[in-house]
Order: structure tokens, then sequence, then C-alpha cells
């Protein structure tokens, strides 16, 4: 366990509220205001991307600033966080996450309509497969930049710009077909407040899935590149 579990869990907590509240915002505004699809999806991009950014300057120093389930497990099985920390982190992140939710809910006046759309409209709806295949995808990919810029300090103090730069690409490419979470905690806490949980295993399977394959393969066989 890190020496200051309470700067950890603080930390973890401020910056998976941050990242929910700024992107569920985001997409809630844009539900709410009927903004066309190709524009709502740049916007989503760049919202979570910029709060990426900040986040990993904000609070990297402290816990890494992972606000993401996914990416816990994956630094997990690549070598770079304990199992006991890693449940510590999920923690911090999912309470994060639901009260950054319940934030948005209350703002927007607890149309609850706002939060179940967010994932449930995308084009590929219910299809169990392909949900599972695109989120695991782009959380491989978004992890697999995480582990070689941050974790194995490729990027060193750009890290932060390219894991943001990471998870704004993967949402353009995403958004229209899943809404692109990447995220258990972001995926979970809008979905259970609004209403709508019916995705939820594609989305963990997916997101987990490729957060945790991305931590395997980076740290078996990545780990002692040049």
């Amino acid at each position: 366990m890190p020496k200051n579990v309470l700067q950890v869990v603080l930390a973890e907590f401020l910056a998976t509220f941050t990242l929910v509240f700024i992107g569920v915002s985001a997409v809630a505004y844009l539900l709410s205001s009927q903004t066309p699809s190709d524009a709502g999806i740049i916007v989503a991009a760049l919202a979570h991307g910029f709060a990426v950014i900040a986040l990993a300057y904000a609070f990297g120093h402290i816990s890494g600033a992972h606000a993401n389930p996914a990416v816990s497990l994956g630094l997990m099985l690549g070598g770079k966080l304990n199992p006991i920390t890693m449940l510590v982190y999920w923690a911090a992140q999912f309470v994060g996450a639901l009260a950054a939710a319940a934030v948005v809910l209350y703002l927007f006046d607890n149309n609850v309509a706002l939060l179940a759309r967010q994932h449930s409209a995308a084009a590929l709806g219910n299809d169990f497969l392909k949900i599972v295949l695109v989120e695991g995808l782009l959380t491989f990919f978004f992890v697999s930049t995480i582990y070689q810029a941050a974790g194995m300090g490729r990027a060193g103090n750009l890290a932060g710009v390219l894991i943001g730069m990471s998870l704004a690409g993967c949402i353009l490419a995403g958004g229209a077909l899943t809404g692109a979470a990447l995220n258990p905690a972001r995926y979970f806490a809008p979905s259970l407040l609004g209403g709508d949980l019916s995705n939820l295993v594609p989305f963990f399977v997916g997101t987990f899935g490729g957060g945790g394959l991305a931590g395997f393969v980076h740290g078996t066989f990545f780990a002692k590149a040049a």
C-alpha cells in the first residue's frame, strides 16, 4: 500500500470526479440541446481529453491520476501496482464517478434520460459482441499509451499530453459506435443513475478486458524494451 493512503484515495476520488463531471456534463448538455452527433463527438472527445491532460499534471505525482478502474487493472497486471492498492483505487474511482454523476443529474433537473442515453443511443445499441470488441480495442490502445508514456516513463513531461490525446482520439473513433466509455466507472455511474444498466456486462468485459490485456502485454513483452 502507498505510505499515505488518504492522499492517494482523495486524489483518485477527485480525479475521477473531475473526469466524469466534465465528460458527463458535456455529453448531457449536447443531448439536451439536440446538437448534431458529429459535433457532439468532437466536443465529447475534447472535453475528456483536456480533462485527462489537466488531471495528469494535477494528481499524477500523488496517485498516478488513473481515474479509471481499467487503467488500474492494467497497471496491476503489468506489475506497476499491487492488488490491494488496486482495490483501494477502484473504491475511490467508483465513488468519485457516482458523486459526479449525481451532481450532473441535479444540475440537469434530475433528467435521468440524459444520463441513460449517453451510451444506449449509440449506433451499436445492444450488440454484445460488437460493444465488447469496440470498448476492448479502444481501452487496449488507451491503456497501452498510459503504460508506456507514464508507467515506463517513455514520454517524460509530455506523458499527460499524450495520454489526453490518446483518449480524445479513441473517443473520436468509437464515440458514434458505443459512446466510447473506455472506463468502467465512467460507464457505470451515469448508467446507474439514469436507470439503464442493460449493457453493463459488455461494457465491463470490454473495458476491463482491454485494459487488463494491455497491462499484461506491455508488462510481459515490453517492460524491458530499450
